[in-house]
């Protein structure tokens, strides 16, 4: 199956929301907008965001044939997870405060790290849709460096007011391209 460029930009956006997040709260530590720094920070978010779900790719590659019949409803319920959990924790109790000071780069991996879990699971998805994993990675990467970018200059300059509804925006996107795979599946579309 071939997902469109469209397709790939929402998905992108999607699993980009947690990075964005993350990236309005550095901004918020910064007293003056610094471009390099966020720069560092987007390349971060943007490397793991596309590294991941070429992990997930490779390992998903591996046992899609074993379960080919019933990939649409995998991808469904992977895609429907993911993006469930983000709109439950931007429902939920607001969490700690942003962590403000200098860039730790081993702080900075690990959030790279968490926040890009989720593509993990979306690269299991696009093996058993088989999907081509290169360009698909190069526009989530691009994507959520963008966004990550965007996401500093716009905590710096609005705080976290929108925290929230990126991450609420993010997972029903992620649903949503989920019902659209198994109903693509299933003739319904």
């Amino acid at each position: 199956m071939s997902m469109s460029f469209l397709e790939l930009i929402l998905i992108g956006v999607g699993l980009s929301m947690d990075a964005f997040a993350v990236a309005i709260c550095q901004g918020l530590s910064m007293t003056r907008l610094n471009w390099r720094r966020a720069g560092v920070i987007a390349l971060f978010f943007g490397g793991f965001q596309a590294a991941m779900p070429l992990l997930g790719w490779a390992l998903g590659s591996r046992f899609a044939m074993y379960i080919q019949e019933l990939d649409h409803w995998v991808a469904f319920v992977l895609l429907a997870l993911i993006g469930g959990n983000m709109v439950r924790e931007a429902l939920g109790p607001e969490e700690a405060a942003c962590a403000a000071g200098d860039l730790d780069l081993r702080q900075l991996f690990l959030m790279a790290v968490a926040t890009s879990i989720d593509a993990l699971a979306v690269g299991v998805t696009f093996a058993f849709l088989e999907v081509a994993i290169l360009p698909a990675v190069s526009v989530i990467g691009v994507t959520t460096f963008c966004l990550s970018l965007a996401g500093v200059a716009v905590g710096n300059f609005f705080g976290a007011r929108y925290k929230r509804r990126a991450e609420l925006s993010g997972g029903v996107i992620l649903i949503l391209l989920g019902v659209k795979i198994l109903l693509e599946h299933l003739g319904v579309l």
